[in-house]
């Protein structure tokens, strides 16, 4: 029996047949492809929290499989994705393999040293991605893909679904505004796989000097673009469901203003408030939580809007909706006060602040980044590894 897809996509409107049969099929289990590649060699595992293969871990399925794993490396969150966002992770031993974890997280360049490259034949890299430009697990994936260049490694990417892989939107980073949370020119929805971005990224020259990695993906099975995968596990502490990762391109933006977007309740990136917004029903007192330590706000009532009752559907037509930043800029009226300097590294342009300020409206906005969106769909073109209405993306 087959089901039918409806499935509307930015530039992209199409009808999709699944089988029931064809559930999606991420490369981590698609051992007989790459097992081959690892058998006598020293292996790096690049992996967190996110890399199970069926119930079981790919640390452990490769430990049972007798795999020769020499180190763990860690990103963003930490092995086993309880930190906060940015906290220090450091070194430490994995309790049930007794493997060394080595934190790419804590170091200033973001890359493995020289020396513990050396100790290795191959990396192998798994972690599940939600697909935005401020997401740091591909500049991770960048890093790693640099250090491996520098020492003529193979680097086999584990593919998985991109939850957010079904559009592009936003503008392009000017890399004027390049930092830890914008690190190539992309929009800030890309609509990529990692395993896509990692062809982008050897394929553009984007790696130091031009340098290209000795890449192999393994890509998914059963799965394209126009499909809207359901992660099976929280890929960090403060993206709890499929609401707050379809919520997260939006919502994330007030991360560089005064206003909190849930950080320290049980709906993260899921709402938005400030103690001193007006004329607001909803409230909500973020507190300190495991994941978020010291949330914007700590221990204040904040008035806002809930946004969890949005249907999925209003949210994937919509993509970028800075309303909700249009909104709580207008009633807060502080002005300029209203932005960091950690909103430009976020959006990674410096126009759009500038005409919230003016009085501009997101359609006019958006209108403004068109041609960026326009532009990165031909651009990623070559790199895809999967369909995109029948195998077009316009």
């Amino acid at each position: 029996m087959k089901r039918i897809l409806l499935l509307l996509i930015f530039g992209c409107t199409s009808f999709a047949l699944l089988a029931e049969e064809e559930r999606i099929v991420v490369g981590a289990e698609s051992t007989d492809e790459y097992f081959p590649l690892l058998e006598g060699k020293r292996i790096g595992v690049f992996s967190n929290h996110t890399g199970m293969v069926g119930d079981e871990h790919l640390v452990d399925l490769l430990c049972r499989s007798k795999m020769n794993i020499v180190t763990v490396f860690a990103p963003e969150h930490g092995f086993r994705g309880d930190a906060d966002a940015g906290e220090r992770i450091d070194d430490s031993v994995d309790i049930k393999t007794g493997i060394p974890i080595y934190s790419l997280y804590k170091t200033k360049t973001g890359k493995p040293s020289p020396e513990i490259m050396s100790k290795l034949d191959v990396v192998v890299f798994d972690i599940q991605d939600v697909g935005l430009r401020f997401y740091t697990y591909y500049i991770s994936m960048y890093k790693m893909m640099d250090a491996c260049a520098d020492n003529n490694q193979l680097m086999i990417i584990l593919d998985r679904p991109n939850p957010n892989g079904f559009y592009v939107d936003g503008p392009i980073l000017d890399m004027k505004y390049k930092s830890g949370v914008g690190y190539l020119p992309i929009p800030v929805v890309h609509g990529m796989t990692l395993g896509e971005l990692a062809k982008m990224i050897n394929g553009e020259g984007w790696l130091p000097q031009k340098k290209k990695c000795r890449l192999i993906v393994i890509p998914c099975k059963h799965y394209t673009h126009q499909m809207k995968y359901q992660l099976p596990i929280a890929p960090s502490p403060n993206l709890p469901n499929m609401k707050s990762i379809y919520l997260y391109p939006s919502v994330c933006l007030f991360e560089g203003t005064p206003v909190s977007l849930g950080r320290g309740t049980a709906f993260p990136f899921q709402v938005y408030g400030h103690p001193k917004m007006k004329n607001r029903s909803f409230s909500f007192t973020p507190k300190s939580i495991p994941g978020a330590k010291k949330p914007p706000c700590l221990n204040q009532v904040c008035h806002g809007v809930d946004l969890r009752n949005i249907p999925d559907e209003s949210i994937w037509e919509e993509g970028i909706n800075l309303n909700y930043l249009i909104d709580a800029y207008t009633n807060l009226k502080i002005g300029e006060k209203f932005f960091t300097s950690f909103f430009r590294n976020l959006i990674g342009v410096d126009y759009v602040e500038k005409m919230i300020m003016e009085g501009k409206s997101a359609r006019e906005i958006k209108a403004v980044w068109k041609k960026d969106v326009e532009h990165f769909i031909q651009q990623r073109r070559p790199y895809l590894l999967y369909e995109c209405s029948n195998g077009k993306e316009d």
